[in-house]
């Protein structure tokens, strides 16, 4: 495998990490005429899940109760956390179906300030494996562990007695390469600056048959930053995973030794979709001929900048588009961009009961449309807490075949500490 083979394999494989894609097992009747679009980024180990607590409930944590964790879902509920203090180590066996050595590891800290706010700092850290890096004629090179991290720091405060804030600034590093030329270009570690913005609302209790309840509601919006490039060339920037999650989460007290948890959270990148593009009557794509770019037929180019896309992201899904016996794009199927709008949506659902505040059990379910991922899964858990100490422990069964992402395991290490 040539240089630039290994590399692909190695952004493939970071891909696939985050959209858990099996493809091979959909059919094109399964998908009613509809063509597979994933929305693609750099550096998508950002929205893998880290903790076990949410990766047992299916991926949701934008409004469950804030823990150690609440960095990676919404910073802002750090603000309503009950202790002084904590701290958590999550690790994760990755993509085992594929490869034995790829993991992600997260460790995450908090501190409150007072009564009002509280601050928090991340690090997490994804590893690719090792690979042998060839030249054109199948020659040794060197041999390289690619690797990504990001840094991160966030502040929350309380608004009022229902509501906070949350604000969080990140350093991401991806280096793929190792600085090894491609085709005599010279590579570089991908790097970017990003932003994530946060609130959290928590009612006040409130009865439910007799029970005390309250309902919570999470939005975070993640990964606000520049585009990423692993080469000097300006023409060839990609997204970071720029991310909107919006949750809300129901906890009732059954009695002093019981409680419950139902949550629900939908998720959508705020990426530009892949156009579909001008097709003639040969089924050539059409080239504009002052720029000798593409010419998009239904949807928007993505050749755009960062706010673009971010707000174009709601409306520029190209749908259904139809083509003549040659190949010559005709029209679009009316309806269709909405409903592949629709599509970019995913859904989680999940679980949680704890009993005396001392043993838990989990469970939860993720979909995704089969033309943006396909992962669709169910997921369980269970925790344990021991005076300042919990762990917890997640098991993820996929729900299509041959699911990189298939009976996936998670550990999670908590400390809190004060009151």
């Amino acid at each position: 495998m040539n240089l630039k083979n290994k590399i692909t394999t190695v952004l493939l494989g970071g891909f696939l990490a985050s959209n858990g894609v099996s493809y091979a097992q959909i059919s094109s009747q399964q998908l009613s005429g509809k063509k597979i679009n994933t929305i693609t980024t750099a550096v998508p180990f950002l929205l893998i899940t880290p903790d076990s607590r949410s990766g047992a409930m299916g991926d949701v944590g934008a409004a469950i109760s804030p823990d150690a964790n609440s960095m990676h879902w919404n910073a802002s509920k750090l603000a309503f956390i009950k202790k002084d203090a904590g701290f958590s180590m999550s690790y994760s066996p990755w993509l085992r179906k594929l490869v034995n050595d790829i993991n992600l590891a997260y460790i995450t800290g908090y501190k409150k300030i007072d009564d009002m706010s509280a601050v928090s700092a991340s690090l997490r850290y994804f590893s690719l494996g090792n690979i042998t890096f060839t030249d054109q004629t199948g020659g040794r090179v060197r041999d390289f562990n690619p690797n990504e991290f990001a840094l991160s720091g966030a502040y929350a405060r309380k608004m009022s007695e229902n509501i906070s804030m949350g604000l969080a600034l990140r350093y991401i590093n991806s280096n793929l390469t190792g600085g090894t030329p491609v085709n005599g270009a010279v590579t570089k570690a991908g790097q970017s600056i990003a932003a994530d913005v946060s609130a959290f609302y928590q009612s006040n209790e409130f009865d439910v048959s007799g029970k005390d309840a309250t309902l919570a509601v999470g939005l975070n919006i993640s990964n606000i930053g520049s585009k990423m490039s692993y080469s000097n060339s300006s023409d060839n920037k990609d997204f970071i995973p720029t991310n909107l999650r919006l949750g809300t989460a129901f906890n009732m007290e059954i009695d002093e030794y019981n409680k419950f948890t139902i949550a629900l959270d939908a998720n959508k990148l705020l990426v530009a979709t892949n156009p579909v593009y001008k097709t003639d009557e040969n089924g050539q794509i059409v080239l504009d001929p002052n720029t000798n770019n593409p010419v998009v037929f239904s949807g928007r180019s993505n050749n755009v900048g960062v706010a673009s896309s971010i707000f174009g992201s709601f409306s520029d899904a190209p749908g259904i588009v139809l083509k003549d016996e040659n190949g010559q794009t005709i029209g679009v199927k009316k309806g269709s961009k909405f409903k592949e709008e629709l599509s970019e949506v995913n859904l989680s659902l999940g679980a949680e009961y704890f009993y005396n505040n001392v043993f838990a059990v989990r469970a939860g379910y993720f979909y995704e449309a089969p033309t943006k991922g396909n992962r669709q899964f169910v997921s369980f858990g269970a925790g344990i807490k021991y005076q300042v100490f919990q762990l917890d422990l997640s098991y993820l069964v996929a729900l299509t075949q041959q699911s990189p992402i298939a009976n996936t395991i998670r550990f999670s290490l908590l400390f809190n500490f004060g009151e």
